[in-house]
């Protein structure tokens, strides 16, 4: 849907922290990876939004940086006291003024809303509205606002503890996301008062307020999944579920199989190809791409790395940002590849260290193999060439290159390069002394049974 008005986003993101016993803002708080507010903004900017008022409280600084997505002019505006919604938004009283044709109320952490109630509140806007509240239906009403409607027109938002009996049996509730005509929105809010018992400024008042001056005052409806706001760590976790869920059933209906999606943990922005299968207690940490026909094992944790079409991984295994599988290769079970290439058709099958690396096609590494990139200072690389062999228990000390189809004998110590089709040992020679481990063996045991007497 294409809206052409000018729209203002007023987002608020500074509520009340203390539930959350943490040091840092409630928004700031991940899901999926990422902080609760850039989940908001990012529906933000799917509206076509383009012109965000962010509303900060505590963490101000790191608060304004996590909500700048791409795509949007944000512009923070500090609330030193908190009396209420409608005081929040005329915090941002200068961007407001400036002559919108909308302007879009929403929270800091409502992280699960989408663009699609956001679209619907503008669009009753262009249809005349002064006001649009977002509502949801619940089975559990107990607490919220209701909205009580009449002939389509929202009368009243009523508080439950002004409801009455019938009242109360209304289900359909307010969210607090609100949409207002913005070439009225100054005047509207300013006559917002504050002789509640709480001596606060309720945004819920602009409903009264519209109506008493002739505007039309509306609600729409949003899933309630959709409004699930955040103010606690349990509600936190609650949140992270419900966006899982729903994030595992769209890769689902787009063509990835999984076998126990329950188990799978996604990042906000894990990117899987049709016909790639995820196995149990996968855990994808931002910056992944798994491309079609990919194989992920089970217990497999993935961060920052790609993953070609028909590459497996696992199981138990550990891709760390960097790590770029080609098609065909296979990395297998507790084997760790960081900031490493590993070509098409290459093999990393078991009990292996691949870091700062490039591993070519058709390659194999045997298990047990390391790159020793870090001498406790620097990091250096290791290149392996194409159709090499390097055997098992091998450690490869960098910087060292190894050349196309050369071989490295098992339990060398690689460090120097190493030509193309060359064999390379790098190990102590083996000797035999005939009886020695009897000898061994017997004083061992006098020294054992020397402890036991001095006991």
């Amino acid at each position: 849907m294409t809206i052409e008005r000018s729209c203002l986003a007023v987002i608020l993101a500074a509520g009340d922290s203390t539930r959350m016993k943490s040091s840092m803002s409630k928004v700031l708080h991940p899901v999926a990876g990422r902080p609760m507010i850039a989940h908001v903004m990012a529906a933000v900017a799917a509206t076509g939004i383009a012109d965000v008022a962010l509303v900060v409280g505590r963490d101000a600084d790191n608060v304004a940086k996590a909500a700048s997505v791409d795509g949007l002019s944000v512009e923070p505006f500090l609330q030193t006291e908190r009396l209420g919604t409608g005081h929040a938004v005329l915090a941002a009283k200068a961007a407001i003024a400036r002559g919108y044709d909308d302007i879009l109320v929403a929270y800091g952490d409502v992280p699960l809303i989408t663009e699609g109630p956001l679209l619907a509140a503008r669009a009753a806007l262009a249809e005349g509205a002064d006001i649009v509240v977002i509502g949801f239906h619940t089975a559990r009403p107990a607490g919220y606002g209701r909205l009580l409607v009449e002939d389509g027109e929202l009368t009243a938002i009523r508080e439950e503890k002004d409801a009455t009996d019938e009242e109360r049996k209304v289900t359909w509730c307010n969210s607090g996301l609100m949409a207002i005509n913005g070439r009225k929105a100054i005047d509207l809010l300013s006559r917002i008062g504050n002789s509640n018992a709480k001596g606060e400024f309720y945004l819920t008042d602009l409903v009264e307020i519209a109506r008493s001056l002739g505007g039309r005052t509306v609600a729409v409806d949003a899933p309630e999944e959709e409004l699930t706001g955040c103010n606690n760590r349990a509600e936190l976790a609650v949140i992270e579920t419900l966006w899982q869920q729903r994030r595992r059933h769209q890769l689902m209906l787009s063509g990835v199989s999984m076998i126990a999606p329950e188990t799978v943990y996604l990042a906000y922005d894990t990117v899987i190809g049709q016909d790639a299968l995820i196995e149990p207690n996968v855990v994808f940490g931002p910056g992944v791409t798994i491309d079609s026909g990919a194989v992920i094992h089970a217990f497999c944790h993935i961060e920052g790395a790609h993953v070609s079409t028909g590459a497996t991984v696992g199981p138990f295994a550990r891709l760390r940002p960097g790590a770029d599988l080609a098609e065909g290769s296979k990395v297998g079970n507790f084997c760790e590849i960081k900031n490493a290439e590993i070509g098409v058709g290459a093999k990393v099958n078991h009990l292996t260290y691949i870091g700062d690396a490039f591993i070519g096609a058709g390659t194999n590494i045997g298990a047990g193999t390391i790159t020793c990139n870090y001498d406790g200072v620097n990091k250096y690389v290791t290149r392996i060439g194409a159709n090499a062999f390097i055997g098992s228990n091998s450690s490869l000390v960098a910087p060292v290159s190894i050349g196309d189809d050369a071989m490295v004998a098992s339990g060398s110590v690689i460090t120097s390069d190493v030509p193309a089709e060359a064999l390379a040992l790098g190990r102590a020679r083996q000797e035999i002394k005939p009886g020695r481990a009897v000898v061994i063996r017997q004083r061992n045991l006098a020294i054992k049974a020397a402890k036991k007497a001095g006991k």
